[in-house]
């Protein structure tokens, strides 16, 4: 019979109550992007770590789900925007299907934002603008991964970086494997946790163009 580490033992012991803020719909915006703009700024200025930190959800052709984090760099009512490797795992089970799901967590605030929707490549004016912000390093560092691919070492990275470096010098074009992603949200969730684990949890769903505001059961 399998023995449990004492680590796993304390795990399960970890309790928490949630007691800081609450979600009700007289509160709350009729418009997501609204009620996400508020949370975000709220984190924003409580100095949560990373506030920006978002973890992407897709599926492969073969079914399996993969999450990795990623950083939203923009969202207006178009949807949210995160850029990337267009040939890493992301990039290829984005091009197979084109679903995925965002979730931000702000564990100081005791809240969660759920989105999800179809995703679609940003304008290449889009990622052009964005690229061109980068750090030098960050430019550079595009070119010099190949990522989600199998290398033999890091010396791999530290060799296509030098290579890269000496080839553009300051002045790096966006590679044409790297650009931008928007997701186009049809549902967003938010989650705010309550006492005694009855959580507020909102959903707002795109029916017919408008949304629709709902409560469900934590």
């Amino acid at each position: 019979m399998p023995v449990m580490s004492s680590t796993s033992d304390r795990i399960a012991e970890l309790r928490k109550s949630y007691e800081r803020a609450e979600l009700g719909e007289d509160a709350s915006h009729a418009d997501p992007l609204k009620q996400f703009d508020q949370w975000l700024s709220e984190a924003i200025a409580a100095q949560v770590p990373e506030p920006n930190a978002m973890t992407l959800a897709t599926v492969g052709g073969n079914l399996r789900p993969s999450t990795r984090v990623v950083l939203i760099k923009g969202y207006d009512e178009r949807g949210i925007v995160w850029y990337t490797n267009y040939e890493s795992r992301k990039g290829q089970e984005l091009a197979g299907n084109p679903f995925a799901a965002l979730q931000f967590h702000w564990v100081e605030l005791e809240r969660v934002v759920r989105i999800e929707g179809r995703v679609e490549k940003a304008s290449a004016e889009e990622s052009d603008a964005y690229y061109a912000s980068r750090p030098l390093d960050s430019r550079i560092g595009a070119w010099a991964s190949p990522q989600s691919q199998v290398i033999p070492g890091r010396s791999v990275l530290v060799t296509n970086a030098a290579k890269f470096g000496a080839q553009f010098l300051l002045q790096p074009p966006r590679p044409p494997h790297w650009g931008g992603y928007r997701l186009v949200p049809d549902e967003w969730q938010f989650w705010q946790g309550r006492k005694s684990r009855l959580h507020d949890r909102l959903r707002y769903r795109l029916v017919g163009g408008a949304w629709i505001r709902e409560r469900l059961a934590p």
